[in-house]
């Protein structure tokens, strides 16, 4: 949820929020998980006859996709903050991009910023913002951009994602939920100045701009357009979504829908 300043109450739904309205079937991924994890422990071959050690070995290895979930999104949290840092200090603006790529050397993740220093240069990019907040009032949700940022004359308005390597050695392409979160992005109103005191202006990027979701890996930086001719219908994706949402809250604080019902009362014997 997001507030229109520091000190005011939450307001409205974040665009991942309102996104994640759709529902998701894992439960494949989190037994794929859970297997690999049992299968590839050390302990197994000493757990093997025994029940008791098997069954707690499984109950440990259980929690494999929400422990891998949990360590992908810290990751995810590293890279976009050295990719914020480095456009900060292409901006000349206060920074910690030293400190962000530290960060990323204590997890040996460093190659991440590696290939992501190699598509910022290659791509010529000149940040205009970066972590930049945004509101819909018409809709009604808000939610923070990556980057918008100058590339070949075009401006553009980025996601970053964080993306695993396949086995050809390829950085794993994007889930096509980021053209839903560019589009929402993209129908901003407003933008926000300053937190502390709540103020706002006029959305400058929801004309003549290119949105782009970039794929950040160990190997490579693969940057994918958001096809425009799609864009309406992602839009009216994520519009629907946001009613989903709306109508979900509405559900949640209301009164019991069910309520027991008995058989009815017998009829009076005519006299």
């Amino acid at each position: 949820m997001y507030s229109r300043s520091l000190s005011g109450l939450p307001e409205v739904p974040s665009i991942t929020t309102v996104i994640a309205q759709q529902a998701l079937d894992l439960t494949g991924w989190a037994s794929h998980m859970a297997t690999s994890s049992l299968i590839s422990d050390a302990r197994l071959a000493d757990a093997v006859g025994s029940p008791a050690k098997l069954k707690t070995l499984a109950r440990q290895c259980n929690d494999a996709s929400v422990r891998f979930r949990d360590e992908a999104a810290a990751r995810g949290d590293r890279v976009h903050a050295y990719a914020e840092q480095v456009a900060l200090r292409a901006m000349g603006q206060p920074h910690t991009m030293a400190a962000a790529r530290d960060a990323l050397a204590q997890h040996n993740e460093t190659a991440f910023a590696d290939r992501f220093d190699e598509w910022w240069h290659n791509f010529q990019v000149q940040p205009l913002a970066a972590e930049i907040t945004v509101w819909n009032h018409t809709v009604g949700y808000a939610g923070t951009l990556d980057l918008v940022a100058e590339i070949g004359g075009r401006v553009c308005l980025i996601d970053f994602k964080t993306r695993g390597t396949d086995r050809s050695g390829r950085v794993k392409s994007l889930n096509d939920n980021v053209v839903m979160q560019l589009a929402a992005g993209f129908k901003a109103e407003e933008s926000l100045v300053d937190a502390e005191t709540g103020t706002w202006e006029p959305w400058a990027y929801g004309r003549d701009v290119m949105l782009l979701g970039v794929a950040i890996g160990e190997t490579e930086v693969v940057a994918y357009q958001a096809n425009p001719q799609t864009l309406p219908q992602y839009w009216q994706k994520f519009w629907a979504l946001r009613q989903v949402w709306h109508y979900q809250q509405a559900v949640n604080v209301a009164p019991n829908p069910l309520q027991p019902l008995g058989p009815p009362v017998a009829a009076s014997p005519q006299s």
